[in-house]
């Protein structure tokens, strides 16, 4: 009995999608995640800013070095610190995503939240992955992830593409015991 195709489910950073989330109300819709990936996968939006109450617009955030030399969460101008609100949020979120059995992520690159790393960090020469990121990479190590930057180089996008392929067959094959087969256009 062969079984019927199953569409990858990727979970997105949404202003990739063109979700007007964005600090300043805007979004940075990726027109291959949208127009040519989109056809073929389901998305799994998340704005962890609105997603923890934060309006649209709204005021910017940072990351910033602690005294302790941690990092915090902070807005730009008010400094009003939304660390531990975004990290609840972030393993709560995270949690319901691994039930959803993603078969990747595509993150927003220098987020302060979904950067998968080199974000900027405000008093410090090393720069850090987003806090959200931060909690899907901890929680999902082995889930293909990537920010669209790299999404614009073809080899690059190539070979995301098929760790992704690997993933969901080797997904598929451990939760029936037979492996279930995968087509995706690159």
């Amino acid at each position: 009995m062969q079984r019927e195709y199953q569409r990858p489910r990727v979970g997105v950073s949404a202003c990739l999608l063109g979700d007007p989330v964005r600090y300043n109300g805007g979004h940075k819709r990726h027109a291959w995640l949208v127009d040519v990936w989109g056809r073929e996968v389901e998305w799994v939006p998340v704005c962890p800013e609105v997603e923890i109450g934060l309006g649209t617009p709204r005021e910017p955030i940072d990351l910033v070095r602690s005294g302790d030399g941690g990092i915090r969460l902070l807005t730009t101008g008010t400094r009003v610190d939304l660390t531990e609100r975004m990290r609840a949020f972030a393993a709560a979120r995270v949690e319901a995503l691994a039930a959803l059995g993603l078969s990747a992520y595509v993150l927003k690159s220098d987020s302060p939240s979904c950067g998968p790393g080199g974000v900027r960090v405000a008093g410090s020469d090393e720069p850090a992955r987003g806090l959200f990121a931060q909690a899907l990479m901890t929680r999902l190590p082995d889930l293909p992830i990537v920010d669209e930057r790299e999404l614009d180089d073809v080899d690059a996008r190539a070979a995301f593409l098929a760790r992704v392929r690997t993933y969901q067959l080797s997904a598929a094959s451990n939760a029936t015991g037979a492996p279930r087969r995968a087509k995706m256009r690159s």
